[in-house]
């Protein structure tokens, strides 16, 4: 049987507000994760072993297991460690889920950052670090205003890249609770006996927030580019 659109004209508030707490979450994991993977950059870069082995082990053992598997263990593990009482941002906004969701997937994006810094950093020629030390500059100086800002530059399609892969990657937050926008695609779903139809706006809206992130990073890229011309 043809599915029809025509749920739209009930069901589009849930659509929006789907979309809002995907959004939410997504700048959520994007901000930490971003902040998590400059750190653990500069810990794999460390001449301490301790330390580099540290950023190691965290890299491999997040790349080496499925992000459903660890959004379940944050999901039910913190609340081993703290209990996170309910609190209702609007209607559907759990932060007693989003924390633990969100946290998870920002450890998880955090180590893909981690190594896309770290390519960006040695990318950086190197005579700029030795003729910026040569004149005195401090490590910590030279790290913010000599490389990250190349190091950024360069890597800034691949951020973005991994910026648009978390927004997709929201959607696995349905299976612990989160009111985001594939569970209310769900709900819709239950509630129209429809399979297709729902996806299928679900999907186009994915489709506008990705696209415009996407364009947005390559207008900032072109500014970017202009800016060192001049």
């Amino acid at each position: 049987m043809f599915e029809s659109f025509e749920f739209l004209k009930t069901y589009y508030p849930l659509y929006i507000s789907g979309t809002l707490t995907t959004v939410f979450v997504s700048l959520f994991t994007v901000l930490s994760g971003t902040i998590i993977g400059i750190f653990v950059a500069l810990m794999k870069l460390s001449k301490i072993k301790i330390i580099k082995a540290i950023a190691s082990t965290y890299v491999e053992i997040v790349r080496g297991t499925p992000v459903l598997v660890q959004v379940w263990i944050w999901y039910y593990g913190l609340d081993l460690i703290v209990s996170i009482p309910d609190f209702y941002i609007g209607e559907s906004l759990n932060l007693a889920t989003v924390i633990p969701g969100g946290l998870a997937l920002a450890l998880n994006s955090g180590a893909y950052v981690a190594e896309i810094i770290r390519a960006g950093i040695l990318a950086v020629d190197k005579g700029q670090t030795e003729a910026a030390e040569s004149l005195g500059m401090k490590k910590a100086m030279l790290m913010r205003y000599i490389i990250m800002p190349q190091a950024i530059k360069n890597i800034l399609p691949a951020i973005a890249n991994e910026f648009i892969v978390l927004i997709k990657e929201s959607s696995i937050l349905y299976t612990i609770g989160i009111q985001e926008l594939m569970a209310k695609t769900s709900t819709i779903q239950s509630s129209t006996f429809q399979a297709i139809a729902p996806l299928v706006i679900a999907s186009i809206i994915y489709f506008i927030l990705t696209f415009s992130l996407s364009r947005l990073v390559g207008a900032f890229e072109r500014r970017l580019n202009r800016d060192d011309r001049n």
